[in-house]
């Protein structure tokens, strides 16, 4: 049996590419022996800013729509204005109480399939509380400052890592940025001997 392989993971709640890997992330984690180093991000941390995202838009939207069909995912998308800022706060707490992939999967599907706010505090506690978090703890959580740093800090390792968006896989000195790289952080970490035996 290997080692435990660090992996790296920088993610945003606001990218549906985000959305696209949600899921079948964590099933690839599953296979292999990872010790997974969340690292989300909040605002518009790791996706293309305002300007350039106007550009971007029409055929990102295409783009996602033909993933999502090809991986049979419903795709709603959310307003415009969401902020995923306190969905990553909340993020943290949920990786603390051991309910992560629950958390991270929930609040993707009702963001992007169920085409909800998750800025919307009311919304994003309710997604929390199904899974399980304690409401209250939960609402600390999300307006923490501290957590709110965390996420921050986060953006800034990402780019010391080389991170150019999100979801960003970084493995060693090896970086996979993108849902259509999850493929690639399976044959590397084969290639690392990972694989649960």
């Amino acid at each position: 049996m290997s080692d435990t392989i660090d992996l790296r993971l920088y993610f945003n709640f606001r990218s549906p590419y985000c959305y696209l890997a949600s899921e079948r992330m964590f099933e690839l984690f599953d296979q292999y022996q990872v010790n997974l180093l969340w690292r989300p991000l909040g605002g518009w941390h790791g996706r293309s800013d305002p300007d350039r995202a106007k550009v971007k838009m029409p055929i990102a939207r295409q783009d996602v729509a033909r993933w999502a069909r090809r991986f049979g995912m419903p795709l709603t998308p959310p307003p415009k204005s969401t902020d995923p800022t306190r969905a990553g706060a909340g993020s943290l707490l949920a990786e603390k109480e051991g309910l992560l992939k629950p958390y991270v999967v929930a609040v993707m599907r009702a963001e992007w399939a169920d085409g909800l706010d998750i800025g919307d505090a009311a919304v994003l506690s309710s997604v929390a509380e199904s899974v399980g978090l304690d409401r209250e703890a939960f609402a600390r959580a999300v307006d923490d400052p501290e957590l709110h740093t965390q996420l921050d800090r986060n953006w800034q390792e990402a780019q010391e890592k080389g991170a150019l968006g999100v979801p960003t896989f970084v493995i060693g000195d090896q970086i996979f940025w993108g849902q259509d790289r999850l493929d690639f952080v399976g044959e590397h970490l084969r290639d690392l001997g990972a694989a649960r035996q």
